[in-house]
């Protein structure tokens, strides 16, 4: 079933073929869904400038209500709103162009993770390199807690664009709102594409910032008891003072 979205006529937003029951009806799209794909858009391109992705690498998606909007397959920074598609949560495609080949781990992590409203996937340069070793972002820095665990995972290896791959993304996300993944790269989500795009960019920092103390020597970790601390402690931030 379509949301009840999709038919606004008088909104004047450009025009899209949506599938329902084996045929192609014209519909138009509505202000809340123009915004959700603008953003989509938006944050393709900053990423492109801040080299995060390349060409037609990484792939965003918004949740809205049951559904999703993500990236298409192939898509590039020079892409436009009414590019994006649209898919439900059991995997169905309701409109616009072919999904991106990982909409699977966009439609899992939402399922898994009600309160994500949306989720980045990226092949920025530091994540993909320690993607490559296969091992967990550990917590050298404080600033590992912001991703709700003692360390990043590394999701096992599986080939981009299956359903094993979101499997494997999923199991090893866990609880927490990011992991790397295997010779590939890595995914975030949160409460909003704001959110989410501020998660993706920290976790970019923190892998080349780890990278750097790796050169240096071998980095000291946080205990489970400081990152406690430190959890605790980003309850009051921004919202009231400091305990000191």
């Amino acid at each position: 079933m379509l949301p009840a979205y999709l038919p606004k006529p008088e909104t004047g937003f450009g025009k899209t073929y949506v599938k329902t029951n084996g045929e192609c009806k014209m519909q138009m799209n509505c202000d809340s869904a123009l915004l959700a794909r603008q953003s989509i858009v938006d944050a393709m391109r900053s990423f492109e400038e801040k080299g995060f992705n390349h060409g037609s690498s990484g792939n965003i998606s918004v949740r809205e209500g049951g559904h999703i909007w993500v990236t298409p397959t192939g898509a590039t920074s020079t892409m436009d709103p009414q590019d994006m598609s649209l898919v439900s949560l059991e995997g169905e495609h309701l409109a616009g162009k072919i999904p991106s080949s990982e909409w699977r781990i966009h439609t899992e992590i939402m399922r898994a993770h009600p309160e994500a409203g949306a989720v980045v996937h990226s092949h920025a340069d530091a994540c993909v390199a320690l993607s490559c070793l296969r091992k967990p972002l550990p917590p050298f820095h404080y600033m590992i807690a912001s991703f709700g665990g003692s360390e990043v995972p590394c999701a096992s290896y599986r080939v981009f664009g299956s359903d094993a791959l979101a499997y494997e993304v999923v199991r090893a996300m866990g609880h927490h709102r990011a992991c790397l993944m295997a010779s590939h790269g890595m995914v975030v989500w949160g409460r909003d594409l704001a959110h989410a795009r501020l998660l993706a960019e920290k976790l970019e920092t923190l892998a080349r910032q780890y990278i750097l103390a790796c050169q240096i020597g071998t980095p000291a970790l946080l205990s489970d008891v400081e990152l406690t601390e430190v959890r605790e402690r980003y309850g009051f931030y921004g919202s009231q003072p400091m305990p000191r």
